[in-house]
């Protein structure tokens, strides 16, 4: 019933005015021609700025460079990949960030097949086996209606619940007439499940997957802009599961005449996989590709100039940087560019200095963003010392479980179940997250007292004897930006960014920083397209690039007219 949803942090390039045609192929080749030319009447090769080298970035500098334009990427940070991060040591090798991805996003699979990285992909064991604490213990998600009606993880009634939710919200229900109340954009996402199908299903299904995806809870979202998809769903058939179900029908019926992947191989475009040495092989390659000398790390942009007054101009962008790399240092000095795609987040654009016009360019409509932390702690033991270890993927802890049986993290990913070689044979390895909006404070806890607490959930859920021969403790202070009732203006800002400025683009929206929830959220839900997923960042630096080099080739033809 949830398969159709999507995030609201998807690119809203739909809006933008330099949206390209959907005949994307016929839209590229201008500005390959234009790069390339020798003829003296054409207009200079256009070049693009890319601001942040994590995977956003890097995808949509990878889709310029195969454009034929010219492309700079500037990344703070010493390395590439953002919150992408694989590390390895004794033996064991384990993911910072995103764990898996899917190929959801058409983008992802045309990408891996352009980087030629199919023959690395990884797919996990067992990973339909996904688990949740009920009643202090693990027990099995159900994977589809008829094992869920079998199941424990739901009471009678909420099985009632569920089957009669179509019956209940018909088509005729007043919210499909288009004109939403105020009341009812500003729901919660707990309310509107609540609604739906119950209390229950609430707190042991729709806690855990919102605590994985934003590391907050029902009551803090609003159901709109968290779950567009659903909402939408609504207001057209009423019945979510009955708009569910219609929704796949039609997509099946698209796939159908549109036929397979580009590459005409018919591939299972929602199974998790990863990658032969982890998910930052994906960033190497992307990395590889867009070229060492293009990506600038260790290079913090101080500001932007939008130089554009009235009709574009070649080089209407100004930016000036500072770099950290001794053999950069000439890049202190401003470049020029054609057009500049934002990848970093709110918070750090905030800090920029930007002008139009040789104005300032004020941003106090950006809204203010808390973040919330997280801690990853990646641990091991013996095989014999876990009495009862579990296939599959891993598993989720209700915030109601860990208040009833003293449970403190937010749930375990079956590291070296998923990927053996990810281990040594004769140990099991775990990757833990501790934080979210109901143990905020516990993320900042220092490694001793993690461990302790980690160990000990390990023990209650996997009867788990003895202290782990390996422990790596990760932090993230700025893990998850907290997204509320008040998101609109987040997309709004972004929005108001894109349209008064020229030349500029905004890719990601705000996911840069919610890599690290997919691992979480893959928990549940995995095989599903979602807006936080790893696919959908690739999606929204390639539809950033498409939008900029559909601004490029219309102003190439505005110069070449004169």
């Amino acid at each position: 019933m949830l398969s159709s949803a999507a995030s609201a942090t998807t690119s809203s390039a739909s809006s933008h005015p330099y949206r390209p045609a959907s005949a994307r192929a016929s839209r590229l080749r201008p500005v390959l021609a234009m790069a390339g030319s020798d003829d003296p009447r054409a207009a200079p090769a256009r070049s693009v700025a890319v601001i942040g080298a994590g995977l956003s970035g890097l995808a949509a500098a990878y889709r310029l460079r195969r454009s034929g334009v010219s492309v700079t990427v500037f990344e703070a940070a010493d390395r590439a990949g953002g919150k992408i991060r694989t590390n390895s040591e004794a033996g064991f090798l384990w993911d910072e960030g995103a764990n898996t991805m899917t190929e959801g996003e058409l983008e992802a699979s045309r990408l891996i097949d352009d980087l030629g990285l199919q023959e690395m992909q990884q797919y996990p064991n067992s990973q339909h086996k996904r688990y949740i604490v009920k009643d202090g213990a693990p027990t099995l998600i159900p994977s589809d209606p008829i094992s869920l009606m079998k199941s424990s993880v739901l009471s009678t009634k909420s099985k009632i619940a569920l089957f009669l939710e179509p019956f209940l919200y018909k088509k005729t229900n007043t919210r499909t007439s288009g004109k939403v109340s105020e009341e009812h954009l500003s729901e919660s996402v707990g309310s509107f499940f609540e609604r739906h199908f119950g209390r229950e299903v609430v707190d042991y299904l729709i806690d855990p997957f919102v605590a994985g995806t934003s590391a907050g809870d029902p009551e803090s979202l609003s159901i709109c802009h968290a779950f567009p998809a659903l909402w939408n769903l609504e207001r057209k058939y009423g019945s979510i599961i009955v708009g569910a179900i219609l929704s796949k029908l039609t997509v099946k019926g698209d796939s159908v005449k549109t036929g397979s992947s580009s590459s005409g191989k018919k591939r299972n475009r929602r199974v998790s996989f990863s990658f032969r040495g982890g998910m930052q092989s994906l960033i190497n390659a992307l990395h590889n590709e867009v070229g060492d000398d293009n990506v600038k790390l260790g290079t913090e942009v101080l500001s932007l100039a939008c130089t554009f007054d009235g009709v574009p101009e070649t080089g209407g962008w100004s930016i000036s940087v500072d770099s950290k790399d001794a053999s950069s240092k000439d890049l202190a000095r401003k470049q020029t560019f054609d057009a500049v795609i934002m990848t970093a987040p709110l918070s750090n654009v905030q800090t920029m200095k930007l002008t139009k016009g040789g104005a300032p360019f004020i941003l106090d409509f950006l809204p203010k963003v808390d973040y919330l932390p997280l801690s990853l702690m990646v641990t091991a033991f013996k095989k014999e010392d876990v009495k009862k270890p579990l296939e599959g993927f891993g598993v989720l802890i209700p915030y109601k479980e860990q208040q009833k049986h003293g449970l403190k993290t937010l749930g375990t990913l079956f590291s070296s179940m998923m990927f053996p070689d990810r281990a040594p044979d004769d140990q099991y390895l775990y990757t833990t997250f501790v934080g979210g909006s109901h143990n905020r404070d516990l993320a900042g806890a220092p490694t001793s007292i993690l461990k302790q607490l980690v160990t000990s959930d390990l023990k209650k859920l996997l009867d788990v004897e003895g202290q782990p021969t390996f422990v790596k403790h990760i932090y993230w202070r700025n893990a998850f930006p907290l997204y509320g009732h008040d998101y609109q203006s987040v997309l709004d800002a972004i929005g108001k960014m894109e349209k008064n400025l020229p030349g500029f683009f905004y890719a990601g929206k705000p996911l840069h920083t919610l890599f690290i929830s997919k691992q979480i959220y893959q928990l549940w839900f995995g095989n599903n397209k979602d807006g936080l997923a790893v696919g959908t960042v690739i999606a929204s630096g390639s539809k950033a690039a498409d939008l900029a080099i559909s601004y490029l080739q219309s102003h190439t033809k505005h110069d070449n007219s004169h």
